[in-house]
């Protein structure tokens, strides 16, 4: 439990920086008083989720392949594992940026964007998508690092990119009166500032890097590609189902997109722990599975699900002792105002469920079965979102689409849950037997805390 606490608290403390700074731009824009710059910025977000999510995907990728050679004393593979991954991730991060930089309206139309606000968010999007090479190398640097167990390092790689972005907030967009175009810009300098900062520390203090060669390349391909595949598409279903949310929301105006996008970036600010678990507590999943220790597995997987409901309980208190302060604070009126206050609420202890995914993803990308985490996912955010979407907006209007989408995510928590038991209880996966937990009652297994 203190190995886990340890690496998501320092983790997060770099995500939640970055994720600081996009809410402290939704207030910079919220402060110029105009719906329309809040909505085209709610808009992006959602393609730019669909973006990142290419890189958290080879971030995984990367962070198991080079945990397990480490926890095999493998440090010449580590190294050759670091340097493949991070050559494939910009060559096709490249790739990736171009084809969504050329497809942008069609997308943002796609999701419900219209007039003015589609013209905001092509040209915000426009100077942001060419960065995202350099975004997933901070990425793919910063899974690297807490491979070797430097999560400090790659926290100070995300608080350095965080606080370039903060100082440069404010003189752009207020200073130099270029409001949307100062976000952006801002937002740029911090990529580039991210991945600097992850990629130094790894040629200085880790063993640096070990060209691969053209044979290495080939040789690297299929194992990475056998991680990164499924994690991609696993990460590409979260903004697919967020993207179906933002349209539906689309119907109630550019009010209750602006307060969706409120609500989109106060979540990684209280939950920012929580997203980095899945990254943290992976590598020591895969180190004890490297080792065949596992019933460590198991024990970092059932210490996961208690951290997540305590760190769930503690942001919700605190959320809704803050609700009238933060709906001040971004000038939410009507409808923007109403979701925030449901965030601050009913969501925000829902959200214990999307923590419970987390720790299951993690879990089958760091025992050999990918795949789980991607049909859960895609799961998760078409049949739990969809029909869960449709019931609640029909009941309940634009507050229902939210808690539509929350409720959703309680049915494959569940399912989750019992997929990754039955991986660790598998006598095959490691190289002790299951022992106990193969004996006891399912809820008994996974909350054994005497272990």
């Amino acid at each position: 439990m203190r190995h886990i606490t340890v690496m998501a608290l320092t983790s997060s403390v770099g995500l939640m920086a970055v994720f600081l700074v996009d809410l402290v731009d939704m207030i910079f824009i919220s402060m110029l008083g105009r719906d329309e710059l809040a909505a085209a910025v709610g808009y992006a977000g959602a393609v730019l989720f669909f973006t990142a999510s290419f890189g958290i995907g080879m971030a995984i990728a990367t962070g198991a392949l080079v945990a397990k050679a480490v926890g095999k004393g493998d440090s010449e593979g580590a190294r050759r594992s670091a340097s493949t991954a991070l050559i494939y991730g910009f060559s096709f991060g490249a790739l990736f940026a171009a084809l969504v930089w050329f497809n942008i309206p069609a997308l943002l139309k796609l999701l419900g964007a219209s007039g003015e606000t589609l013209a905001l968010g092509t040209h915000y999007l426009r100077i942001i998508i060419p960065s995202l090479p350099l975004l997933l190398v901070g990425m793919v640097g910063g899974a690297i690092l807490r491979a070797h167990g430097a999560a400090k390092m790659a926290m100070w790689a995300t608080l350095i990119g965080g606080a370039i972005n903060a100082v440069l907030d404010p003189i752009l967009i207020f200073g130099l009166d270029l409001e949307l175009t100062g976000a952006a810009l801002a937002s740029v300098a911090a990529r580039i500032g991210i991945a600097v900062a992850a990629f130094y520390p790894l040629l200085r203090d880790y063993g640096g890097l070990a060209w691969p060669g053209a044979k290495g390349m080939k040789q690297d391909f299929k194992p990475l590609a056998t991680i990164a595949m499924p994690a991609i598409l696993t990460q590409l279903a979260t903004p697919i189902g967020q993207a179906y949310v933002t349209r539906s929301m689309a119907a109630y105006g550019a009010d209750a997109v602006a307060g969706m996008a409120i609500v989109g970036r106060l979540t990684p600010v209280a939950f920012g722990v929580l997203f980095a678990l899945s990254g943290a507590i992976g590598p020591v999943i895969g180190q004890n599975f490297g080792a065949g220790k596992m019933d460590r597995v198991r024990g970092a997987f059932r210490d996961g699900l208690v951290f997540t409901g305590c760190v769930v309980l503690f942001a919700a208190l605190v959320l809704f002792v803050a609700r009238a302060p933060l709906a001040d604070l971004f000038s939410a009126t009507g409808t923007s105002r109403q979701l925030v206050y449901l965030f601050c609420g009913p969501l925000a202890l829902l959200f214990f469920f999307n923590g419970v995914i987390f720790v299951g993803n993690a879990a089958f990308n760091n025992l050999g079965h990918p795949f789980y985490s991607t049909w859960v996912n895609w799961a998760r955010h078409t049949l739990g979102t969809v029909p869960f979407v449709l019931v609640g907006s029909a009941w309940l209007g634009a507050p229902g689409v939210l808690l539509g989408q929350a409720t959703g995510g309680i049915v494959f928590a569940a399912v989750a849950l019992v997929l990754a038991r039955r991986v660790m209880d598998k006598p095959e996966v490691g190289a002790v037997e299951p022992g106990p937990y193969a004996r006891q009652g399912r809820l008994h297994a996974l909350f054994n805390f005497r272990r």
